[in-house]
């Protein structure tokens, strides 16, 4: 009797119309939606909208920053002036240019630093969107051990880069910039030490989690394929520069993101490439202007015979440079994560 049953059960199954599955990718962020293209059948010619698009929306953005920068560079000129004027106090100096430095940079600095974080947080909504859907995509392939080990893997790693970013390293941000102005005001040696540290343990920790990142990736043995060698060299060093702190990490993967970048434009289609890319560009871009600027801006004091005013603009440029490989980082994840996953659908 049982057997009949399963029979019967069997027979009702197989007799059930059959239909290919669709997934839809997620909805793209408002943000990055602005950015897209209405419609494109290029790649290249997508990406060179989205970033036209990007760069318009950041005019405001640039001439902010190179005012900043303008007022700083006046603040040091002024302190140089005072400072070499006879029975001039170099301790009355040294407070006055860093309060005034710190006080023109640091409302600038924190709203980098929340659009930082704005940004880790939209990112990361994105991709815990897009992953299941992927890893259901990949499973119903036939690739259900692999699209679990990649599943289970990337959300674990951007629940823990976002976390160490949010509870450990944007506090920490704070704490460097704290030093860096008692250290320019008093020029002691013991917070010159801890200003140093703060800076090498936030590097260490992103650095840490990046490695054992690709290093999951690399032997989940998804991503293979060779790229043009003088593509992935020109990659390599556009990266390197482009991206503080981590720029190097990525550029060894960049073999990877060349291939997988074909890969996701074969399997997606143009648009979902460009998708991934939009979501990323706009803040980085923002942030990555306040760090160039604060780079010139730091360069430009260093003549004036001011020191400790020069190096405390560069600190705030390399709190910025943080905030920017935080950025990255999570960028990075994504972009990476979302190839692996194509890579796997082949």
């Amino acid at each position: 009797m049982r057997r009949a049953i399963l029979g019967i059960l069997l027979l009702l199954a197989l007799a059930m119309p059959v239909s290919a599955m669709e997934f839809t990718a997620p909805e793209v962020p408002d943000s990055a939606q602005a950015l897209m293209p209405a419609e494109t059948e290029s790649f290249g010619e997508g990406l060179w909208q989205v970033f036209k698009a990007a760069v318009a929306a950041l005019q405001p953005d640039v001439a902010e920053a190179a005012g900043i920068c303008l007022a700083v560079v006046g603040a040091v000129l002024l302190a140089s002036l005072v400072k070499g004027m006879p029975g001039g106090s170099e301790v009355v100096v040294r407070l006055v240019c860093a309060l005034s430095i710190s006080g023109v940079l640091l409302s600038s600095t924190n709203a980098m630093v929340r659009l930082g974080t704005q940004t880790v947080t939209e990112m990361s909504e994105y991709g815990k969107l897009l992953w299941p859907v992927l890893a259901a995509a990949l499973a119903a392939q036939g690739g259900a051990t692999s699209s679990t080990a990649l599943y289970a893997g990337t959300v674990a790693f951007d629940t823990l880069l976002c976390a160490v970013i949010s509870r450990l390293l944007v506090p920490m941000v704070y704490i460097f910039l704290v030093l860096s102005v008692a250290n320019s005001v008093t020029g002691e040696a013991l917070l010159k030490q801890l200003r140093d540290f703060v800076r090498w343990l936030m590097v260490w920790a992103l650095k840490t989690i990046l490695y054992v990142f690709t290093g999951y990736i690399g032997i989940t043995g998804v991503i293979s394929g060779t790229a043009d060698a003088a593509t992935v060299k020109a990659a390599r060093l556009t990266i390197t520069g482009m991206v503080p702190v981590i720029g190097g990490i990525i550029a060894d993967a960049s073999e990877t993101i060349i291939v997988g970048a074909g890969v996701m434009k074969s399997a997606v289609g143009v648009y979902g490439l460009i998708a991934v890319i939009a979501v990323c560009i706009a803040p980085f871009l923002q942030i990555g202007i306040q760090y160039l600027m604060l780079k010139a801006a730091a360069a430009l004091c260093g003549i004036f015979g001011v020191p400790e005013a020069s190096e405390l603009i560069q600190d705030f440029s390399s709190a910025m440079g943080h905030v920017l490989a935080m950025t990255g980082s999570v960028c990075f994840l994504l972009l990476i994560s979302t190839v692996c996953f194509m890579k796997g659908m082949g």
